[in-house]
């Protein structure tokens, strides 16, 4: 079982959205950990400011090393001797999340996922501590928090016990390199759009083959680019 630990300035809203849907059940039914860790309790300073002004100038507030390096060792020590957990910052900076990353650190055995604000963390603890940096794509939000739940999601989803089956994640767009054949529900007939005939057949081969040709398909009209990574 993966234990993730998400190091953030707003442990509630994690929680939130972790209590909720597959994710949440998924905690309950023990198939994954997960803990929210708020770095303002690691701080010394008797307001709680976990953030000062930046050397050099300029507009913001930068996060201050202390709270969060005493923040993350507290989660090291807790997991226990031997632990060695993936330590990642969520960052513009980093190599972009795909479910390549996805996979990889879905094997891992512990992730602790640190959450910048403001403008950002002090360099000196990230570096001291060894973060690797990962972004979910070329913009900027206000924080880390929505992409460390964003990467907490997908790698939860590969773990054992959190969706039915394989079948539920592996047939699903990217993960074998092409994106996802088109999906249908009742009713058969809407608005004058009638459902494929061949999903209605029964026959299982030829609802296959259709599912393949469909993937290839939608991933050459709107993804072309993934094809010549295949």
């Amino acid at each position: 079982m993966i234990r993730i630990n998400i190091a953030t300035l707003f442990p509630e809203m994690c929680e939130a959205f972790l209590s909720e849907s597959i994710i949440g059940r998924a905690r309950k039914a023990g198939a994954v950990e997960i803990g929210c860790r708020n770095i303002r309790t690691y701080t010394l300073d008797k307001h709680r400011r976990v953030d000062d002004k930046p050397f050099g100038g300029g507009t913001g507030m930068v996060m201050q090393a202390q709270p969060v390096y005493d923040c993350v060792m507290s989660i090291i020590s807790d997991l226990g001797e031997g632990a060695k957990p993936r330590l990642i910052y969520m960052s513009p900076q980093g190599r972009t999340l795909t479910q390549e990353v996805v996979k990889e650190l879905a094997a891992e055995d512990d992730l602790i996922i640190l959450c910048g604000h403001y403008e950002g963390i002090d360099q000196r603890v990230l570096d001291e501590l060894g973060f690797e940096e990962i972004s979910v794509g070329d913009y900027v939000v206000t924080g880390g928090e929505l992409p460390a739940l964003m990467l907490t999601d997908a790698v939860c989803r590969l773990q054992e016990g959190v969706l039915p089956n394989e079948d539920a994640y592996s047939k699903e767009s990217h993960y074998n390199g092409l994106l996802e054949h088109p999906q249908y529900t009742r009713p058969e007939e809407w608005r004058g759009r009638r459902v494929p005939e061949v999903l209605l057949s029964g026959h299982h081969e030829n609802i296959r083959k259709w599912q393949e040709e469909m993937s290839l398909k939608v991933t050459r009209e709107k993804r072309p680019e993934m094809l010549e990574r295949l």
